[in-house]
């Protein structure tokens, strides 16, 4: 069968993925809470990261892309409108309530786990899950501190965890218990009859439903991508996390040919590597040329953003090579512990390395690194600056100070233009 095929350049690539990333300024949402439902829904998922030297990721993620943005809207949606819930997306993330059937097959991976190390977890706990259950019902929403220590148990990583704690999270994994919303970041527990709005539809998808819904969000969300950057969308890499896998690559390929077979989804190459296969939806590329004009826009992103959370797509569709580094010992750090690229149009030009002191109300550039072939200065720095004294204050501070920049010479200026634009 001859499939429809298009060719467009590395750059066009580039603002179809900033464009359904809402990431160009094109995309107009709706004010306020709405406005948080639909980014969350366009991008499929937000993922959730207890990090907090500025605000955590799922916080900034939404901030990005929306400066109305408040903890308190997302807070709302969850506790309150049920709009939105939390589960595995590519990580622990928050989802819309209205993709939570095809969870379920996930869920089901975890009633009866081959995972070696979620076995003997669960072989240890389960004998905890009927009490766990009866407090929660009789007692209603519960946290993992509601539930008492065995002599001598700490808390800290999974591996010594209380045996409740851990019971609370398999039974959640298993779909038994939803949470019904964070207080302070700390997870409530509840049953998952009680959380789930009455007309969400729980139905079991079949393989061509959850295969197809799996690629139409992932490509709803990367604009242009190829079938591993579908399959990693909104599920983890590596083969070993089998439990946490929704759909197999199988399952995703044959979906990927039924949705070309309709022409919902078109093959896509590049002009500057005409041997590689990208997928688009087709009406993506129905759009294409209203994005001839790029916008210009500044965004800092987390390291955990949807845009950059795939490193190797980066580098190849934007020349971008980028690692997360607060995962390693700090004399192994090239940028810092909590990277922000910086994302000006449809470039990236460099990285931030901030820190927010909370007391002392200072946003501290800890490093900030421009990419070597660089040099728009006198038009970025004003704009990199306004969107400092943004995240300043989105982090409750209120100067902005440098410790290290990267030419050193931009120092004074970066300086100067905040000392003139203060908070």
């Amino acid at each position: 069968m001859n499939r429809k095929k298009v060719q467009i350049t590395k750059e066009f690539a580039g603002r179809l993925v900033l464009n359904a990333q809402l990431l160009d300024g094109r995309i107009k949402l709706t004010d306020g809470k709405e406005g948080i439902s639909q980014t969350i829904d366009q991008l499929g998922y937000i993922q959730i990261d207890t990090i907090s030297v500025i605000k955590r990721s799922h916080h900034h993620t939404l901030w990005t892309r929306r400066k109305d943005y408040s903890e308190a809207m997302l807070h709302e949606l969850q506790s309150k409108d049920r709009f939105i819930f939390e589960y595995w997306g590519r990580a622990m993330s928050y989802l819309p309530i209205s993709d939570y059937r095809y969870c379920l097959p996930r869920m089901n991976n975890f009633q009866n786990p081959t995972h070696k190390w979620i076995r003997q977890r669960m072989d240890e706990c389960n004998h905890l899950f009927e009490d766990v259950l009866k407090r929660i019902k009789n007692e209603g929403p519960l946290s993992s501190k509601d539930f008492s220590s065995s002599l001598g148990e700490k808390s800290g990583t999974w591996w010594n965890w209380k045996p409740a704690k851990v019971a609370l999270e398999l039974l959640f994994w298993r779909g038994d218990l939803m949470i019904t919303e964070r207080r302070n970041f700390q997870k409530i527990y509840d049953l998952t009859e009680r959380v789930l709005p009455e007309n969400c539809d729980i139905t079991m998808p079949d393989d061509d439903e959850l295969g197809q819904f799996f690629v139409r969000r992932a490509l709803s969300a990367l604009g242009v991508a190829d079938e591993k950057e579908i399959q990693n969308y909104m599920q983890p890499e590596t083969s070993r996390d089998s439990d946490f896998q929704a759909v197999s690559k199988e399952v995703i390929l044959k979906s990927i040919n039924d949705l070309l077979d309709t022409e919902d989804v078109i093959i896509v190459t590049l002009t500057e590597d005409q041997n590689k296969v990208h997928y688009a939806l087709s009406e993506s590329i129905k759009n294409v040329h209203m994005l001839e004009q790029t916008a210009s826009d500044v965004y800092l992103l987390s390291p955990f953003d949807n845009l950059i959370i795939q490193r190797e797509r980066i580098k190849r569709l934007f020349g971008f090579d980028y690692a997360v580094e607060c995962y390693v010992p700090a004399v192994k750090r090239r940028y810092g512990y909590f990277v922000l690229p910086i994302l000006w149009g449809d470039r990236f030009v460099g990285r931030l390395d901030p820190k927010a002191d909370r007391k002392k109300k200072v946003l501290i550039v800890r490093n900030l690194v421009f990419e070597p072939e660089f040099m728009a200065y006198d038009a970025f720095l004003p704009l990199l600056v306004n969107k400092l004294i943004e995240l300043a204050r989105f982090n409750d501070c209120e100067r902005v100070i440098f410790e290290k920049v990267s030419p050193e010479k931009k120092r004074k200026p970066l300086e100067s233009l905040c000392l003139k634009n203060a908070i």
